[in-house]
C-alpha cells in the first residue's frame, strides 16, 4: 500500500514513512552536522597518482581509492553471483564495497571548485554494481569512443559509484539490494559529494550522471527524485550524510543533469507496453515468438488504460495515447533517420531491397548478418525518408534480436517459471528470493511455496496492495521515475535521453513516455532525446554528441557556486 504503513523490507522493520512531499529543500552549502558526518568526511591527501594516455597525450590522474559513502554500509558476503553464465564471483571489499565510490581527478581539475562530476552508476539490468575502477594506471583512451577518456580530457572529475541492487548476497545470506536500494545508495552518494564539496575537487552542483540500460533507468530515477523525503528513512539506516538525528534532511540530492541510455524503467508497466508494441500489429506471431499468447493478449490489453491515465502530450501538443502511439513512434524512427542521414555525407540507409548488416557478439568474437530492408526507403541525396512499413519495422526489430518471454519483466513464478532472469527478485523483502510485482503476474503466479501470488497468499492484487503491511507498491513507486516528474520533487534540469532504433529490451514507449513527461515539467529546462539510428540495446555510442551536450548545458548554466542555480 504505497507509502502507507511499515516498510518491512529489512530484517529489523523500517520506520512508519511520514507524507510523500518534501520540505523545503537546504539551500546551496547548508548543512546542520550529525555525529554520523564525521566519519564521512574527505580526506584531500589520500590519493594515489596514476598515469594514462587520452588521444596521445599524458595525463596525470589522482585516484581516491574505494571511498565508502555512507556510516554504516551494509556487509556483504564474500562470494557473490557472477553473471553472465552463473557461476560466482569473490568480492575483496565486503564491508563497503556495494556502496564505495572510486574517484579520479584529473590534473587539470586538482584546484578546480567548478569542474562537472561525471557520475557513472554501473548497473546492468538492474543488478547490484560492485566498486569498479574505469580509470587504470596506463590505459590509453580515445575521447571520440570512450566516455572516461572524454570526460577526463574535458577536466571532469570522473566518479564510478558502486550500489546494490538485485543480486548482491548479504554476509546474512539476505538479499539487501531489493528496490528502492539501489536508488538510495545513488543519492547516498551525491548526499557524500555534496557534505565535501568545499574539499573536493569539482562541483556537487554540476553532477551529471551516466548509466546504460539498468543504469540508465537508475539514472532517471534519481535525477526525477530529488531531494524526496519519501527515502530519509532508508537513507538513515544506511548512514547517509546529511539525515539528522530526527531522520530529517539537512543536505540535498538533486542532481545537475542526466545522460541516460536505453533506460530499462516504469518497471510496474514495462510489461503492458512491451506486449502491446509487439502484438498490436502481430509481431510476435509474425516472427514466431508468441509462445504464450493468451497470457500477451491479457497484457497488451492493460496498455491502453495506462498510457491514458498518464495524460501525456505528444510533441504537437496532441494527447499520447494507444491510438497514436505506432504513429509517433514512426515519427521519431523517420527522425532519427534523417538526423543521421544528415549527419555525415557518407551516412547512408540500404534502399529497398539492399541489407542491414548487423553485426552482434561480444569480447569473443562478433558475427555479421544481413537483413533485407523491407520496411523504410529514403533518398540518400536528400536526406529524407519517403515512407516506413511499422509492421515490416518491428518484425525487423524483433527478428534482429528475439524479442523478450512473456511477460518481458516479470515472469518469475509464471507458468511455472523458476529460472528466468526478469527483475522479479528486485522486489521483496531481504529474506525473500522474489516477489511478484505487477499485477498479471502476481494473479497468474503458479509455482506453489514462493510466497508470492494469489496461489500462496489467497489475496488477488488489488486485495494485496490495500493491506497495510505489503511494500512491493511502494518499492515499485520509489524507483520509478515518472512517478516524480511533474511533482514538487526537484527533477534534474537538463536530460540527454537515447534509446536504440532496434532496441528490443524494452518498449520504444518507455522512453518515449519519459521524454513527453519530462517535456511537461516546468523544472526542466532541456530535453534532448533521440531514438538513436541503427543501434541495439547499448550506451555511449555517440560520445562526441553526449559530451558536447553536457559542455553546452554547463556552460549555459554558468557559476555553480552562484545562488538560485539548479543543483
Amino acid at each position: 500500500m504505497a507509502i502507507a504503513g511499515s516498510f518491512a523490507l529489512t530484517a529489523a522493520a523500517m520506520p512508519t514513512l511520514a507524507a510523500a512531499a518534501p520540505g523545503p529543500a537546504p539551500t546551496v552549502g547548508s548543512h546542520a552536522g550529525d555525529t554520523e558526518d564525521a566519519k564521512l568526511a574527505f580526506a584531500p591527501d589520500n590519493y594515489t597518482t596514476i598515469s594514462v594516455t587520452v588521444d596521445g597525450q599524458p595525463m596525470n590522474v589522482r585516484w581516491y581509492k574505494e571511498i565508502c559513502y555512507v556510516a554504516n554500509p551494509v556487509a556483504a558476503a564474500a562470494q557473490q553471483p557472477g553473471r553472465p553464465g552463473g557461476g560466482s564471483t569473490t568480492i575483496s571489499n565486503t564491508a563497503c564495497g556495494y556502496q564505495s565510490m572510486n574517484v579520479f581527478v584529473p590534473e587539470s581539475a586538482f584546484t578546480d571548485q567548478w569542474a562537472p562530476i561525471y557520475f557513472a552508476v554501473n548497473n546492468g539490468g538492474w543488478m547490484a554494481s560492485y566498486i569498479k575502477a574505469s580509470v587504470t594506471e596506463g590505459t590509453s583512451y580515445d575521447s571520440s569512443t570512450s566516455n572516461v577518456g572524454a570526460a577526463l580530457k574535458a577536466g571532469y572529475v570522473f566518479v564510478d559509484v558502486a550500489n546494490r541492487s538485485r543480486g548482491m548476497v548479504g554476509a546474512d545470506g539476505s538479499s539487501p539490494g531489493k528496490a528502492p536500494a539501489a536508488v538510495v545508495d545513488t543519492k547516498a552518494a551525491v548526499r557524500y559529494l555534496r557534505l565535501n564539496d568545499g574539499t573536493m575537487p569539482g562541483s556537487a552542483e554540476r553532477i551529471v550522471v551516466n548509466g546504460v540500460s539498468g543504469g540508465g533507468a537508475l539514472a532517471s530515477s534519481l535525477g526525477a527524485s530529488g531531494n524526496r523525503t519519501e527515502y530519509d528513512p532508508y537513507l538513515a539506516q544506511i548512514g547517509a550524510a546529511g539525515i539528522n538525528s530526527k531522520r530529517r534532511s539537512t543536505l540535498r540530492d538533486d542532481v545537475f543533469a542526466i545522460n541516460a541510455y536505453c533506460p530499462i524503467t516504469d518497471l510496474g508497466n514495462a510489461d503492458k507496453a512491451y506486449e502491446w508494441l509487439y502484438n498490436v500489429l502481430g509481431t510476435r506471431d509474425e516472427t514466431g515468438e508468441n509462445t504464450s499468447p493468451e497470457d500477451a493478449a491479457a497484457i497488451a490489453a492493460q496498455f491502453p488504460a495506462y498510457e491514458k491515465s498518464l495524460g501525456l502530450r505528444d510533441s504537437d501538443g496532441s494527447k499520447l495515447t494507444a491510438a497514436t502511439m505506432l504513429e509517433t513512434i514512426k515519427k521519431e524512427v523517420i527522425r532519427s533517420a534523417e538526423i543521421y542521414m544528415r549527419a555525415d555525407s557518407a551516412n547512408t540507409i540500404p534502399a529497398l531491397g539492399g541489407t542491414f548488416e548487423i553485426q552482434s557478439g561480444g569480447p569473443g568474437g562478433t558475427t555479421t548478418t544481413s537483413y533485407v530492408n523491407d520496411w523504410i526507403d529514403v533518398d540518400n541525396d536528400t536526406d529524407k525518408v519517403l515512407s516506413l512499413d511499422m509492421k515490416k519495422y518491428l518484425k525487423f526489430v524483433a527478428t534482429q534480436a528475439t524479442l523478450k518471454t512473456t511477460p518481458a519483466f516479470d515472469a518469475v513464478g509464471v507458468n511455472g517459471n523458476t529460472t528466468s532472469g526478469t527483475e522479479t527478485n528486485l522486489f521483496g523483502p531481504y529474506t525473500q528470493k522474489y516477489i511478484n510485482y505487477t499485477e498479471y503476474s502476481w494473479d497468474h503466479n503458479d509455482v506453489a511455496g514462493d510466497g508470492s501470488g494469489l496461489d500462496d497468499t489467497g489475496l488477488t492484487w488489488d486485495q494485496y496492495i490495500k493491506k497495510a503491511s505489503t511494500t512491493v507498491d511502494d518499492q515499485v513507486h520509489l524507483i520509478n521515475p515518472m512517478d516524480f516528474i511533474g511533482t514538487d520533487a526537484d527533477t534534474s534540469p537538463y536530460w540527454y535521453v537515447r534509446n536504440g532504433t532496434r532496441d528490443r529490451d524494452t518498449s520504444f514507449i518507455i522512453s518515449i513516455n519519459l521524454d513527453r513527461a519530462l517535456a511537461a515539467d516546468k523544472q526542466v529546462k532541456d530535453v534532448n532525446y533521440q531514438l538513436a539510428w541503427n543501434q541495439p540495446h547499448a550506451g555511449n555510442y555517440d560520445v562526441p554528441k553526449a559530451m558536447a551536450w553536457i559542455a553546452t548545458v554547463v556552460r549555459e548554466a554558468g557559476d555553480p557556486l552562484a545562488t538560485g542555480q539548479p543543483g
